[in-house]
């Protein structure tokens, strides 16, 4: 058999490429930065080739970096939980999640029995408040946002595509006399909008270009399913992500007037960089891209 590199260096390898940071990945493995270099050195020697692209105060796997990683990083994992079964370790894991409440409705709690099969030792508390990347620092482990970006000392990961706004409405709203069938004809109506994404009007209107678009009144709403309820009964027009209305499933809402702009909000995975050494954020995160909602 091959000669293998030192375990060590791999380790090392696996965490700078997670988390992004040289710094980071030294602190999660109680190392001195230039002892974690060193050791991600020794395996480039070894394997013959860098395996990181080197910037000036950051760093990024290069194509065969990548490819290592894909291909080792789920080795080690497994070979983590072996040993963990073979010290009797099989103590609870527990992930402190912030989610909105509309997402965790939608995409993720359907999901969930998926994730309990493969990791049964993995809990969650789903923590649905608001302001989750500022409380990041006070008991929250990660969080899925939605946001026009996340800061850079954060882990972040978009979940989603670039997304789309559209004017979500009741199907009755399409019909009849007082039917709205174009967009000046808002000036007429009721608009929904999120706290979490308090542009999507003004957004929308400057992109099909009707800057001056004035509706008769603006409703703001904390919860993007009571946004979606309210639409449904007639009662305005709520501007969202495409998306929540491609996954509400409700044959009440239609698309208004075929238009759909290119939204500045996405969803997000976000942590501390530090925290993605962790084996339950490690593992939500991998759970979450690999079941397709990356």
């Amino acid at each position: 058999m091959r000669r293998l590199p030192p375990l060590t260096a791999i380790e090392a390898f696996v965490q700078v490429a997670r988390l992004g940071s040289v710094k980071a990945a030294a602190e999660a493995l109680a190392l001195s930065s230039p002892a974690l270099t060193r050791r991600i050195q020794s395996l480039e020697r070894f394997v013959g080739h860098a395996l990181f692209e080197r910037r000036h105060q950051s760093i990024h796997l290069n194509g065969e970096g990548e490819q290592l990683l894909s291909e080792i990083a789920p080795a080690l994992d497994q070979l983590a939980l072996a040993m963990e079964r073979a010290l009797g370790s099989q103590e609870l894991m527990r992930l402190r999640l912030g989610v909105p409440p509309l997402f965790a409705s939608q995409r993720m709690m359907q999901h969930l029995p998926e994730l309990r099969a493969a990791h049964p030792e993995l809990h969650i508390d789903i923590d649905t408040a608001a302001h989750g990347l500022a409380r990041l620092d006070e008991g929250l482990d990660a969080v899925i946002v939605v946001a026009g970006e996340i800061e850079p000392h954060l882990y972040s990961c978009r979940i989603d595509a670039q997304d789309r706004v559209v004017a979500i409405g009741a199907r009755s709203l399409t019909e009849g006399p007082e039917a709205i069938r174009d967009p000046a004809e808002l000036s007429r109506a009721t608009i929904f909008l999120h706290r979490d994404l308090p542009d999507t009007f003004d957004y929308w209107r400057e992109a099909v270009g009707m800057p001056d678009l004035q509706p008769a009144a603006i409703d703001h709403f904390d919860s993007g399913q009571l946004i979606l309820d309210a639409a449904a009964q007639g009662l305005g027009v709520a501007f969202m992500l495409e998306s929540h209305l491609r996954e509400s499933h409700d044959a009440r809402l239609v698309r208004l007037f075929g238009l759909a702009v290119e939204s500045p909000y996405s969803y997000w995975f976000a942590c501390r960089r530090s925290s993605m050494a962790r084996r339950p954020v490690r593992i939500f995160h991998d759970w979450l891209f690999a079941n397709g909602e990356g």
